[in-house]
This record gives C-alpha cells, sequence and structure tokens, in this order.
C-alpha cells in the first residue's frame, strides 16, 4: 500500500523511523518523486521544483539506502 506526504517535515519524520528501509528518487522532466518504504507502507512525496529537490536529496540521512530511477 501506498500514502501520499504533503509536507517536507513530515517526511523527513517517516525517514528517521526505525522501520524505513529504504529510499528511491525518481525524476522526470516536471516533478521528483521520494519514495519511503517502511514496514507497512510506502510513502511518497512530490516536489515540483528541481531546485528544492537538490536540497531535499542533500539533507537525507545517508545511513539509508538511496536508489535513482
Amino acid at each position: 500500500m501506498s500514502k501520499q506526504i504533503h509536507e517536507i517535515n513530515d517526511f523527513f519524520l517517516t525517514v528517521r523511523r526505525k522501520d524505513a528501509r529504504s529510499i528511491k528518487i525518481k525524476r522526470s522532466k516536471d516533478v521528483a518523486k521520494f519514495k519511503v518504504q517502511c514496514s507497512k507502507y510506502l510513502y511518497t512525496l512530490c516536489v515540483f521544483y528541481s531546485e528544492k529537490a537538490n536540497k531535499l536529496k542533500q539533507s537525507l540521512p545517508q545511513c539509508k539506502g538511496i536508489g535513482r530511477s
């Protein structure tokens, strides 16, 4: 199952949870999607500005497996 996150602060709280396994980043022409797989749900944050997406990627914790697609 999946859920969408609308706030960046909520996304960071989800990333730092103990059950967060991996982070995937999917980029298209207009949007960057950050996906966090937790034990029950796949959480998705959609970012429409490339500058904000780059800053968000740099501030992610490095201990989680970050993949690009």
